[in-house]
C-alpha cells in the first residue's frame, strides 16, 4: 500500500513539474506576426518620453538622457536589480535585436535568449502599448548613441532568482488585455489613458503591491510605500488630488510644481523631465484622464517619529 501511494505520489510530481513547465514557456511575437511597417521617428520619440526610458536606462553620472548605457541600481524587496544597456550598441546593448525580438521584450517580457525578465521592467503596463508605437520606438530608439559596456547582474537572492518561477507570476499578474478605448468617452481621455497605464507606467509605481510584487488591483494609483524602501508614493486619485484642476495636473507633468507652489523632487524629477518633453496636448489628456480616476483609499501612510 505505502508503495503504491510512493508511485502515485511520485507520478503525481512528475505530471505537476510538466505542467508547471509547459504553463511557464517564455511567450514570444514571431517575426511573421508583424506586418510591413514604415517607422515614425517623432512618434517614436514621443513614445520613449512617454515611456520614460531614460529616466532608469540613462547611463548615472552624465548628463546626455540619450545615452542608455544603464546601469542604475533598483532596491526591491526581492533583491536589486541593476538596469540593462538599451543603447544601439550591437554588442552591449540591443543594436542587434530584431524588431520581434524588442517587441516581444515589450509586450511579453521575454527576452532575446528565451528568458523571463523580472518585472522591474515594467512590461506589465507596457504590454499595453500598440505595436506601431513599439516599433516606431524602436526605430527611434536606434538612432540614439552606442555606449558600451555591459551591466552587472542582478543581485537577486533565491528563490527569487529562479527566472522560470516568473512564468507563474505572469500567469497571475501580467494579464492578456490590450488597451481598448471606451467609445463612452472623449478621444482626449481615450489617448490620457492610453497614456498613463501603457507607456507611462503610472500605476507601477503610484499602486500598493502584494506580497508576491503584483499590483492591488483594487488600488491602483492609491500610493504606498516606495518599492525601493525610502519614503512614500503619493496616491493620485482624487481620494488625494479631488483640489486639483487638470490644469494643474497638466502643469505639474511640465514644470513639477504643484498649485501650493511646492515642487516634487525624488523619483518624480526624472519623470518630469520626460512629460515636460511631450507635446502640450498630450500633457492636458493625461491630466484629464487622473483627473476622472475615482477617490481609491490606500494603505494607511506610517505615522513619522
Amino acid at each position: 500500500m505505502l508503495r503504491k501511494l510512493f508511485v502515485l505520489a511520485v507520478i503525481a510530481g512528475v505530471v505537476g513539474l510538466a505542467l508547471f513547465w509547459f504553463l511557464t514557456i517564455p511567450v514570444t511575437v514571431p517575426a511573421s506576426a508583424l506586418a510591413a511597417h514604415q517607422p515614425n521617428l517623432e512618434n517614436g520619440k514621443t513614445m520613449f518620453y512617454a515611456g520614460g526610458c531614460a529616466s532608469c536606462h540613462a547611463t548615472p553620472g552624465q548628463d546626455d538622457r540619450t545615452r542608455l548605457g544603464g546601469g542604475l541600481g533598483l532596491k526591491s524587496p526581492f533583491g536589486t536589480f541593476y538596469v540593462p544597456n538599451v543603447s544601439s550598441d550591437p554588442k552591449d546593448g540591443i543594436g542587434a535585436w530584431t524588431e520581434a525580438q524588442f517587441v516581444t521584450a515589450m509586450l511579453k517580457g521575454t527576452s532575446p535568449d528565451g528568458q523571463h525578465y523580472f518585472p522591474a521592467f515594467p512590461y506589465t503596463s507596457y504590454r499595453l502599448i500598440g505595436t506601431s508605437d513599439l516599433r516606431d520606438l524602436f526605430a527611434y530608439m536606434k538612432t540614439l548613441p552606442a555606449v558600451q559596456g555591459k551591466v552587472r547582474d542582478h543581485d537577486v537572492p533565491f528563490p527569487f532568482n529562479v527566472r522560470r518561477s516568473l512564468g507563474g507570476w505572469k500567469l497571475l499578474f501580467l494579464g492578456s488585455e490590450t488597451f481598448r478605448p471606451d467609445a463612452s468617452k472623449t478621444a482626449q481621455w481615450n489617448r490620457g489613458a492610453y497614456l498613463v497605464n501603457g507607456p507611462g507606467h503610472c500605476a507601477e509605481c503610484h499602486s500598493p503591491r502584494n506580497i508576491l510584487g503584483g499590483i492591488q488591483s483594487g488600488k491602483r494609483f492609491a500610493g504606498g510605500p516606495n518599492p525601493e524602501g525610502e519614503g512614500w508614493v503619493p496616491n493620485i486619485t482624487q481620494a488625494r488630488l479631488k483640489d486639483w484642476s487638470d490644469k494643474d495636473i497638466a502643469y505639474l507633468l511640465e514644470s513639477g510644481s504643484t498649485p501650493d507652489g511646492d515642487s516634487v523632487g525624488g523619483s518624480m524629477t526624472p519623470v518630469i523631465r520626460n512629460t515636460s518633453q511631450l507635446s502640450p496636448e498630450d500633457r492636458m489628456a493625461m491630466a484629464v484622464y487622473l483627473k476622472s480616476l475615482a477617490p481609491v483609499e490606500g494603505p494607511p501612510r506610517p505615522q513619522k517619529k
